[in-house]
Protein backbone atom coordinates (compact mmCIF):
# COMPACT_ATOMS: atom_id res chain seq x y z
CA UNK A 1 0.00 0.00 0.00
CA UNK A 2 0.74 3.32 -0.80
CA UNK A 3 -0.25 5.58 2.36
CA UNK A 4 -0.52 9.42 2.56
CA UNK A 5 -1.55 12.05 4.74
CA UNK A 6 -3.40 15.08 2.66
CA UNK A 7 -4.85 18.44 3.33
CA UNK A 8 -3.40 22.05 4.60
CA UNK A 9 -0.82 21.50 7.70
CA UNK A 10 -2.36 20.14 10.65
CA UNK A 11 -5.72 18.91 9.13
CA UNK A 12 -4.68 16.27 7.52
CA UNK A 13 -6.83 13.27 6.20
CA UNK A 14 -5.40 9.86 5.46
CA UNK A 15 -5.33 8.23 2.07
CA UNK A 16 -4.19 5.87 -0.33
CA UNK A 17 -2.65 5.39 -3.92
CA UNK A 18 -4.46 3.23 -5.41
CA UNK A 19 -3.28 0.67 -8.44
CA UNK A 20 -3.98 3.69 -11.09
CA UNK A 21 -1.82 6.64 -9.33
CA UNK A 22 -5.33 8.21 -7.76
CA UNK A 23 -5.77 9.40 -4.29
CA UNK A 24 -8.42 7.51 -2.08
CA UNK A 25 -9.63 9.10 1.07
CA UNK A 26 -9.44 6.66 4.34
CA UNK A 27 -10.78 8.64 7.01
CA UNK A 28 -14.36 6.72 6.63
CA UNK A 29 -11.58 4.00 7.96
CA UNK A 30 -8.99 4.94 9.96
CA UNK A 31 -8.62 8.17 12.08
CA UNK A 32 -5.04 8.86 11.19
CA UNK A 33 -2.33 7.03 9.82
CA UNK A 34 0.45 6.82 13.39
CA UNK A 35 1.34 4.43 15.66
CA UNK A 36 -2.21 2.11 16.01
CA UNK A 37 -1.97 2.20 12.16
CA UNK A 38 1.85 1.11 11.70
CA UNK A 39 1.45 -2.32 13.18
CA UNK A 40 1.58 -5.39 11.07
CA UNK A 41 -1.91 -6.47 12.36
CA UNK A 42 -3.54 -3.14 11.45
CA UNK A 43 -1.69 -2.58 8.31
CA UNK A 44 -3.09 -6.24 7.66
CA UNK A 45 -6.04 -5.28 8.20
CA UNK A 46 -6.32 -2.15 6.08
CA UNK A 47 -4.78 -4.36 3.22
CA UNK A 48 -8.25 -5.87 3.02
CA UNK A 49 -9.87 -3.13 2.44
CA UNK A 50 -11.80 -2.66 -1.07
CA UNK A 51 -10.00 0.33 -2.34
CA UNK A 52 -12.63 0.79 -5.08
CA UNK A 53 -14.96 2.01 -2.97
CA UNK A 54 -13.34 4.76 -1.26
CA UNK A 55 -13.65 7.91 -2.26
CA UNK A 56 -11.63 9.62 -5.03
CA UNK A 57 -9.97 12.89 -4.17
CA UNK A 58 -10.10 15.62 -6.43
CA UNK A 59 -8.06 18.31 -7.94
CA UNK A 60 -4.20 18.33 -6.60
CA UNK A 61 -4.27 18.43 -2.64
CA UNK A 62 -1.26 19.22 -0.37
CA UNK A 63 0.85 16.39 0.53
CA UNK A 64 1.61 16.33 4.81
CA UNK A 65 4.42 13.69 6.16
CA UNK A 66 2.61 10.57 5.53
CA UNK A 67 2.73 9.35 9.33
CA UNK A 68 2.28 10.76 12.73
CA UNK A 69 3.91 9.53 16.37
CA UNK A 70 7.36 9.59 16.34
CA UNK A 71 9.15 10.04 19.04
CA UNK A 72 12.51 9.93 17.50
CA UNK A 73 13.99 11.12 14.03
CA UNK A 74 17.08 9.05 13.94
CA UNK A 75 19.52 9.67 10.63
CA UNK A 76 23.04 7.87 9.92
CA UNK A 77 25.57 9.55 8.41
CA UNK A 78 28.44 8.66 5.84
CA UNK A 79 26.93 5.04 4.69
CA UNK A 80 27.60 5.41 1.06
CA UNK A 81 31.12 4.36 0.11
CA UNK A 82 30.98 7.76 -2.94
CA UNK A 83 30.03 9.75 0.18
CA UNK A 84 32.31 9.18 2.56
CA UNK A 85 35.27 9.51 -0.11
CA UNK A 86 34.20 12.85 -1.64
CA UNK A 87 33.80 14.48 1.74
CA UNK A 88 37.09 13.06 2.71
CA UNK A 89 36.45 11.01 5.11
CA UNK A 90 37.19 7.06 6.29
CA UNK A 91 34.50 4.98 6.03
CA UNK A 92 33.05 4.10 9.01
CA UNK A 93 33.42 0.79 11.18
CA UNK A 94 30.11 1.63 12.62
CA UNK A 95 27.24 3.07 11.67
CA UNK A 96 27.32 6.91 12.45
CA UNK A 97 24.10 8.24 14.40
CA UNK A 98 22.63 11.46 15.20
CA UNK A 99 19.00 13.00 15.42
CA UNK A 100 17.21 15.44 13.40
CA UNK A 101 14.49 17.25 15.70
CA UNK A 102 10.78 16.13 15.20
CA UNK A 103 9.98 19.80 13.98
CA UNK A 104 11.92 19.63 10.99
CA UNK A 105 9.62 17.33 9.41
CA UNK A 106 7.65 18.20 7.02
CA UNK A 107 5.87 17.63 3.86
CA UNK A 108 7.40 16.59 0.88
CA UNK A 109 6.71 19.69 -1.63
CA UNK A 110 6.71 22.50 1.09
CA UNK A 111 8.86 25.06 0.58
CA UNK A 112 12.78 24.47 2.63
CA UNK A 113 13.29 27.43 4.28
CA UNK A 114 16.98 28.59 4.57
CA UNK A 115 17.50 28.84 8.59
CA UNK A 116 18.97 32.80 9.85
CA UNK A 117 22.29 32.99 8.59
CA UNK A 118 23.18 30.00 6.44
CA UNK A 119 25.45 30.44 3.99
CA UNK A 120 25.90 26.46 3.27
CA UNK A 121 22.25 25.08 2.98
CA UNK A 122 23.13 21.49 0.85
CA UNK A 123 20.71 18.17 -0.50
CA UNK A 124 20.55 15.06 0.94
CA UNK A 125 18.66 12.39 -1.03
CA UNK A 126 17.80 9.35 1.44
CA UNK A 127 15.49 6.46 1.81
CA UNK A 128 13.73 6.54 5.21
CA UNK A 129 12.88 3.69 7.48
CA UNK A 130 9.08 3.28 9.37
CA UNK A 131 9.09 1.23 12.41
CA UNK A 132 5.73 -0.18 12.39
CA UNK A 133 5.90 -2.54 15.93
CA UNK A 134 8.46 -2.30 19.03
CA UNK A 135 12.41 -2.96 18.77
CA UNK A 136 14.70 -3.17 21.54
CA UNK A 137 17.72 -5.01 21.45
CA UNK A 138 16.77 -7.22 18.14
CA UNK A 139 18.58 -9.28 16.08
CA UNK A 140 19.40 -8.18 12.09
CA UNK A 141 17.75 -11.42 11.65
CA UNK A 142 14.28 -9.81 12.87
CA UNK A 143 15.24 -6.16 12.35
CA UNK A 144 12.84 -5.45 8.79
CA UNK A 145 9.99 -7.57 10.69
CA UNK A 146 9.28 -4.05 12.81
CA UNK A 147 9.57 -2.11 9.87
CA UNK A 148 5.84 -0.25 8.91
CA UNK A 149 7.42 0.72 5.56
CA UNK A 150 9.80 2.82 3.81
CA UNK A 151 9.54 6.87 2.62
CA UNK A 152 11.77 9.25 -0.24
CA UNK A 153 13.53 12.00 2.40
CA UNK A 154 15.42 14.92 2.01
CA UNK A 155 18.26 14.88 4.32
CA UNK A 156 18.90 18.98 4.23
CA UNK A 157 21.53 20.24 5.85
CA UNK A 158 23.33 23.47 6.80
CA UNK A 159 26.83 22.71 6.57
CA UNK A 160 28.80 25.75 7.99
CA UNK A 161 26.24 25.13 11.13
CA UNK A 162 27.01 21.41 10.94
CA UNK A 163 31.14 21.26 10.76
CA UNK A 164 32.58 24.59 11.44
CA UNK A 165 30.29 25.63 14.71
CA UNK A 166 31.66 22.64 16.73
CA UNK A 167 29.22 20.26 18.63
CA UNK A 168 27.52 17.52 16.93
CA UNK A 169 26.09 17.64 13.84
CA UNK A 170 22.45 17.93 14.75
CA UNK A 171 22.53 21.90 15.03
CA UNK A 172 22.65 21.71 10.80
CA UNK A 173 20.76 19.10 10.40
CA UNK A 174 17.22 19.77 12.66
CA UNK A 175 16.60 23.47 11.67
CA UNK A 176 12.85 24.22 10.61
CA UNK A 177 12.00 22.32 7.28
CA UNK A 178 15.42 20.27 6.87
CA UNK A 179 13.14 16.92 6.97
CA UNK A 180 10.76 16.42 3.90
CA UNK A 181 9.30 13.54 3.90
CA UNK A 182 6.73 11.24 1.60
CA UNK A 183 4.85 11.86 -0.42
CA UNK A 184 4.06 8.35 0.12
CA UNK A 185 4.54 5.85 3.46
CA UNK A 186 5.16 2.39 0.87
CA UNK A 187 4.22 -0.91 3.00
CA UNK A 188 6.94 -3.30 2.84
CA UNK A 189 5.04 -5.87 0.74
CA UNK A 190 5.83 -3.62 -2.19
CA UNK A 191 9.10 -2.76 -1.16
CA UNK A 192 10.02 -6.72 0.13
CA UNK A 193 14.21 -5.49 -0.43
CA UNK A 194 15.16 -1.93 0.23
CA UNK A 195 18.48 -2.26 -1.32
CA UNK A 196 17.38 -2.71 -4.49
CA UNK A 197 16.12 1.36 -4.98
CA UNK A 198 17.29 3.40 -7.61
CA UNK A 199 17.33 7.40 -6.49
CA UNK A 200 18.05 10.50 -7.62
CA UNK A 201 18.29 14.38 -7.04
CA UNK A 202 18.37 17.79 -8.87
CA UNK A 203 18.59 21.23 -8.09
CA UNK A 204 16.96 23.57 -11.13
CA UNK A 205 17.16 20.47 -13.32
CA UNK A 206 20.69 20.12 -13.18
CA UNK A 207 21.75 16.57 -12.43
CA UNK A 208 23.26 16.05 -9.05
CA UNK A 209 22.72 12.65 -7.21
CA UNK A 210 22.48 9.70 -8.68
CA UNK A 211 23.01 6.61 -6.57
CA UNK A 212 21.12 3.13 -5.55
CA UNK A 213 20.54 1.44 -1.70
CA UNK A 214 22.97 -1.23 -2.89
CA UNK A 215 25.69 0.93 -2.12
CA UNK A 216 24.52 1.47 1.37
CA UNK A 217 27.79 0.52 3.91
CA UNK A 218 25.18 -0.68 6.24
CA UNK A 219 21.87 -1.76 5.28
CA UNK A 220 18.66 -1.26 6.09
CA UNK A 221 18.00 -4.40 8.78
CA UNK A 222 22.27 -3.81 9.70
CA UNK A 223 21.07 -0.54 10.99
CA UNK A 224 17.36 -1.09 12.23
CA UNK A 225 19.37 -3.84 14.59
CA UNK A 226 21.76 -1.79 15.25
CA UNK A 227 20.03 1.16 16.60
CA UNK A 228 17.67 -0.96 18.97
CA UNK A 229 20.81 -1.43 20.77
CA UNK A 230 21.09 2.28 22.36
CA UNK A 231 17.67 3.10 22.05
CA UNK A 232 13.88 1.61 21.73
CA UNK A 233 12.22 2.24 18.45
CA UNK A 234 9.07 2.77 18.78
CA UNK A 235 5.90 2.67 16.09
CA UNK A 236 6.16 5.93 14.14
CA UNK A 237 9.74 6.46 14.58
CA UNK A 238 11.66 7.43 11.22
CA UNK A 239 15.53 6.32 10.34
CA UNK A 240 16.24 8.14 7.45
CA UNK A 241 19.62 5.83 6.19
CA UNK A 242 22.70 8.06 4.57
CA UNK A 243 22.96 9.61 0.94
CA UNK A 244 25.03 8.99 -2.11
CA UNK A 245 27.76 11.09 -3.46
CA UNK A 246 26.42 14.44 -5.36
CA UNK A 247 26.09 16.75 -2.18
CA UNK A 248 27.12 20.50 -2.59
CA UNK A 249 30.00 20.12 0.31
CA UNK A 250 32.03 18.08 -2.12
CA UNK A 251 31.39 21.34 -4.71
CA UNK A 252 31.13 23.69 -2.59
CA UNK A 253 27.73 24.74 -4.27
CA UNK A 254 24.97 25.68 -1.86
CA UNK A 255 21.20 26.50 -2.27
CA UNK A 256 20.24 29.97 -2.93
CA UNK A 257 16.79 31.33 -2.23
CA UNK A 258 14.44 30.49 -5.34
CA UNK A 259 16.29 27.00 -6.40
CA UNK A 260 13.97 24.18 -6.80
CA UNK A 261 15.25 20.55 -5.50
CA UNK A 262 13.46 17.67 -7.07
CA UNK A 263 14.27 14.15 -6.26
CA UNK A 264 12.97 10.31 -6.45
CA UNK A 265 13.42 6.93 -5.30
CA UNK A 266 11.91 3.46 -7.10
CA UNK A 267 8.46 3.00 -5.92
CA UNK A 268 8.21 6.16 -3.43
CA UNK A 269 7.16 8.82 -5.61
CA UNK A 270 8.66 12.17 -6.02
CA UNK A 271 9.47 15.61 -3.77
CA UNK A 272 9.39 19.59 -5.33
CA UNK A 273 10.52 22.27 -2.68
CA UNK A 274 11.44 25.96 -3.37
CA UNK A 275 14.09 27.27 -1.31
CA UNK A 276 12.62 30.33 0.45
CA UNK A 277 14.39 33.11 2.67
CA UNK A 278 14.55 32.97 6.29
CA UNK A 279 11.15 34.11 7.75
CA UNK A 280 10.54 34.56 11.53
CA UNK A 281 7.72 32.59 13.17
CA UNK A 282 4.31 34.64 13.38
Amino acid sequence: MKLVRFGKPGKEKPGLIDADGKLRDLSGVIAGIGPDQLSPKALAKLAKVKTAKLPLVRGNPRYGVPFTGATKFVAIGLNYTDHAAETGNALPKEPIIFHKTLTCMQGPNDDVMMPKGSVKTDWEIELGIVIGSRACNISKKEALNHVAGYVLCNDVSERAFQIERGGQWTKGKGCDTFGPIGPWLVTTDEIPNPQKLEMWLDVNGQSKQRGHTKNMIFDCATLVSYCSQFFTLYPGDIITTGTPAGVGLATKTFLKAGDVVTLGMTGLGEQRQKIIKYRAAK
